[in-house]
This record gives C-alpha cells, structure tokens and sequence, in this order.
C-alpha cells in the first residue's frame, strides 16, 4: 500500500536572532516515517519532544521563527502528490487545509470564537473553503453530520460557553471532520477532559475514522491512550524518533531504553510500590548532545553512545528503533566510538543561516 503521507529526513528548526545573539532550536531533526491510509497513528513523547513542531510542519502552519532546514513532507491521494513544506500558504489553504488534512487543536476554545454561535462558526469553515450557495441545504447538512457524531442539533445554536468541555471537544472534532479530509490531526484531544469524557472523545475519534476509512494522526503524550487507539506507535525524544512499531509490540515488547520507560511509567491496578523516576532532563536542543540524544540518560548506555548518531534499525513486524544497545543485541556490528557524527552537523547550521 501507497503511503498517504511519507515524511522523509525532514529537520524544521526555530531560529531567532535578539541583542546580537543568533539561537537555533532543532526542535525536529532528520525524522523520517510514513502514515498509511486507514490507520490510527499514534504519536508519543515526554513534552519538547519535538510532537507540536512536526505537527505544524505537516499541516502547513510554518512561520517565523520555525524553519524547515530539509526534508520532504510528501502528501499522496487522489491525484495530488505535492511536498507539503514546499506549498505556499494559498495552495495549502485552497487545496489541502480541511478539505485534505484537517487539525483538532490542543483545547477546543482555541478553534471556537466565544462570541460565534457553533453553526456560525461551521458556516465560516464552509464559506471560505468551499462556499455557501443555499442557507437551507447548508443548514440540512450541517444537522446530519453533526446527528452522525452523536451530537444534539441543539448545539448549534449554542455559543462555546454554554457547551461543556467534552462537547467542546466533540465539536471541534466535527468542525474538523466536515469535509471528510484524508487526514485529520488529533492534538492531545483528551486535554484537560475527565477519564470518562475522555473515553467518549476517543470513542468518536474511533468510530469518524472507522466509517470515513480516513487517517489519524494522534499526538498525546499519554500512552495508555495509544495503547487504547493507535494502530501503530511513533516514540520521540529531542527532536529524534528513538521506535515505531504496531501497538502491540510497542506495548508488549518495548526494545529502546526510553521506551522501556515511557511503558513502565504507566500506573497498574493493585500496585502500591513507588516508581523510579527516569534521572535526568531533556537536553537543551539548542546544544543538543552528540551522538544519541537520549545517552545522559540511558541506562543502557555505551561509549559509542556518547559520539555515534544510530542508524533506525529495521526490526521484524515493521518494528523500527535507534539504538547502539539493540544493535549489539540483535548481532548488528556497532561502529567505533571514535566515529564522531552528530546531528547539529556544519551542513544543517549552514543550511539553516542561509534560510535565515
């Protein structure tokens, strides 16, 4: 099956430049994945992990001061195969946003106006993508698709404040699935949500992707909810993906060491005992570690760790991970230590002052 969306080398970085002082952010950093159609993608990783900053490079939300420094973010269906990091934003806007890719934003009232009616705000949505020639049928239409979701006709005549948060949610989800787009971006949707309205939030997410046969990429850092959902799951960490696999092997047979972590880190019925926490921060990714970002902090970790990038290991099962330690175990011969390749290299600063 033909990738829907392949992500291939991409680096976006956030330049700034105050009182003399230039500072770049490699926020994403040589990532490389593919999502298919029919599939719910999970994305996972502790916050600043690098998950809003691809998110944003995929659905064509790149301003100052994020750049993309290289890499293809390549979009294929029905007829359109087009680089999404190279479309401008009246392209994007005309052919892609909505009707092709849609977003549910991090907190629904960052979608609703506060002082628009919920059918106005569908009506703005509707008329600047694709017009509205007849009130009545618009309105019609607007009713079943939000009846479809399982919502009362009734929120339509409501302004966001009157709504609770999971209804907020739920029509944020309905603002973004109206022109069935072939791929929607789930943005941490459970926010701030109860666990039982979390549940329905997910559940609707579910079911709009199993009717529509569309993607989902959803980004949570929350892995019992991918657990839950995703078909396959992505785990990043400094701007790097360190696995990827089907969510059954990342649940039940985790091989990178932050994996590991993020997996034990999950709360268990009946267990009492407490929890070691993961030593350490996340680096600074304006003066990222050599070799393996995650190495400060592995416990796993080698000499060669410390001055050698991995290479992304393709395991069995379209199990995929970036580790020296997993490399070694599987038999793989690991490069010397004295092999120094890191990811903040001459060409990509070079490449990011230029574009700056």
């Amino acid at each position: 099956m033909e990738p829907l969306l392949r992500v291939t080398d991409l680096k976006a970085y956030y330049q700034t430049e105050a009182y003399g002082v230039s500072r770049t952010v490699r926020a994403v950093d040589g990532v490389s994945f593919d999502l298919y159609p029919n599939e719910i993608y999970g994305l996972a990783g502790e916050s600043s992990c690098g998950k809003t900053t691809l998110i944003k490079v995929i659905s064509g939300n790149v301003k100052n001061p994020l750049r993309v420094v290289d890499g293809d973010v390549r979009f294929t269906a029905e007829g359109i195969d087009r680089d999404l990091a190279t479309m401008t934003t009246d392209e994007l806007r005309k052919t892609m946003r909505w009707k092709r890719i849609s977003y549910v934003m991090q907190g629904s009232m960052s979608v609703l106006n506060p002082v628009r009616r919920i059918l106005h705000t569908f009506a703005d949505i509707v008329a600047t993508h694709r017009g509205i020639s007849n009130r009545k049928e618009f309105r019609q239409e607007i009713s079943d698709h939000v009846a479809r979701l399982g919502l009362p006709s009734e929120v339509l005549r409501s302004f966001p404040h009157q709504l609770s948060g999971g209804m907020r949610q739920r029509v944020a989800i309905a603002l973004a699935t109206i022109f069935h787009p072939n791929l929607i971006i789930a943005d941490e949707p459970t926010t701030a949500l109860d666990v039982v309205v979390q549940r329905g939030v997910l559940q609707l997410l579910k079911q709009i992707q199993a009717d529509s046969r569309n993607t989902v990429l959803l980004v949570t850092h929350d892995m019992a909810v991918h657990a839950n959902v995703a078909d396959r799951v992505m785990i990043m960490y400094a701007g790097r993906i360190m696995e990827e696999g089907v969510t059954e092997t990342i649940f039940q047979a985790p091989r990178h060491p932050y994996t590991k972590h993020l997996i034990a880190s999950l709360p268990k019925i009946g267990e009492r005992g407490a929890r070691a926490s993961l030593p350490g921060s996340p680096p600074n990714l304006s003066d990222p570690p050599a070799g393996c970002r995650f190495h400060p902090r592995c416990p796993a970790a080698m000499d060669v760790c410390r001055t050698v990038v991995p290479e992304m290991l393709q395991l069995a099962n379209r199990h995929r991970v970036a580790c020296h330690a997993v490399a070694k175990e599987e038999g793989i011969p690991v490069p010397s230590s004295d092999r120094s390749i890191t990811s903040s290299s001459a060409t990509d600063l070079n490449r990011a002052e230029e574009l700056q």
